[in-house]
């Protein structure tokens, strides 16, 4: 029998974030995924601590970031690859009145800091912005693709993963834990993104899940080395390459690429770049969402030891560390939750 502190279930951005608290903690711990959730893998990977939909500070942006870039910082020194890519985000304008809505927002608390006051002319004939652009500070990308594969051949090299489905029927709850098959554990999270819903301890959560897709672009023409936000986002990966993303979608629950979502970001691209593109690669995943868009995170009402981490949303590279940090203080320390990411906000009884 392999004895451990914890199983961990999915090893996505929330579940790499609570592995490194463990690992920093000298705790001890065997890692499931099978590869079914996609939703890290997939995700566009920005970081950008504005809503730039409505100028508005994103939740505990300033917290958020003082622990995520130091800690992507450390996992690619761990890691030996590169992981964040700090690269501008520019906000274009469509008129006169959202450049004043700019302005207005860079009045506001925990907004200000975040974004620059001088409008960016537009000197690019490959793109449409006759209003020029705002410029977001402190932004970037993470390769969590990369970060994925990579921290799960680290985990590998550490007979600390196994690729396998997690069997909810094999798992037996004891008096000081749990029994997985030939593994016996102190405690066990679940942070298995929309798989959520399959397992029976937390599927009566309200994780909602909602549907996102991105294709990759190639456009010779464009030359732009910052991050475009319009009806889409537009992301540089270097040698002509763009993803394009997101789209959102609430009823298919499926990880399968779609004519209509290539055809809408097809659209949207084309209304703010007039240069020629090719649509040479396109992917989706379920994003784990809550209706009221805060993670879940705790302990399950009645099972001991055993915890959930997810929903994590459309933000996962930035809140990650934050909520991993919380559930580890509350496992070892008892240290309250932040009470809106508290899943007991839920009924979690089964």
């Amino acid at each position: 029998m392999n004895s451990v502190d914890f199983i961990v279930v999915g090893c996505g951005l929330a579940s790499i974030a609570f592995i490194e608290q463990l690992k920093f903690n000298q705790q001890s711990v065997i890692v499931f995924d099978d590869n079914s959730q996609q939703s890290s893998t997939v995700a566009g990977g920005l970081y950008n601590p504005v809503v730039l939909k409505r100028f508005t500070s994103v939740w505990k942006s300033k917290e958020q970031l003082d622990l995520a870039l130091p800690f992507y910082k450390k996992l690619e020194q761990k890691l030996k690859v590169q992981l964040d890519y700090k690269t501008p985000v520019l906000r274009r304008f469509t008129s006169t009145e959202e450049q004043n809505n700019w302005f207005a927002a860079a009045d506001k608390p925990n907004v200000g800091n975040f974004i620059s006051t001088k409008i960016v002319k537009n000197t690019n004939p490959a793109i449409k912005a006759d209003y020029g652009f705002g410029e977001v500070l402190q932004t970037g990308r993470i390769d969590t693709q990369a970060l994925i594969d990579s921290y799960k051949n680290y985990l590998l090299t550490n007979d600390e993963f196994v690729n396998s489905k997690f069997d909810y029927e094999q798992l037996n709850c004891t008096e000081n834990g749990f029994v997985y098959k030939n593994i016996s554990a102190k405690h066990i999270v679940f942070a298995e993104g929309f798989g959520l819903k399959h397992n029976p301890y937390f599927n009566n959560l309200p994780l909602n899940g909602t549907k996102g897709e991105l294709i990759t672009i190639e456009a010779p023409e464009l030359n732009i080395d910052f991050i475009l936000k319009s009806s889409a986002f537009l992301i540089p990966l270097g040698n002509h390459l763009y993803r394009v993303g997101a789209t959102y979608e609430w009823t298919d629950k499926t990880n399968n690429p779609t004519e209509k979502g290539k055809e809408e970001l097809v659209s949207k691209l084309k209304t703010f770049i007039n240069c020629e593109f090719k649509v040479i690669d396109q992917v989706a995943g379920i994003r784990p969402t809550v209706k009221d868009r805060r993670p879940l995170v705790g302990e399950h009402s009645a099972q001991k030891n055993m915890f959930v981490l997810n929903g994590l949303g459309t933000r996962g590279v930035v809140i990650a560390p934050y909520v991993a940090q919380q559930l580890y203080k509350h496992i070892t320390s008892n240290t309250a939750l932040d009470p809106e990411i508290d899943c007991h906000r839920f009924k979690t009884e089964n």
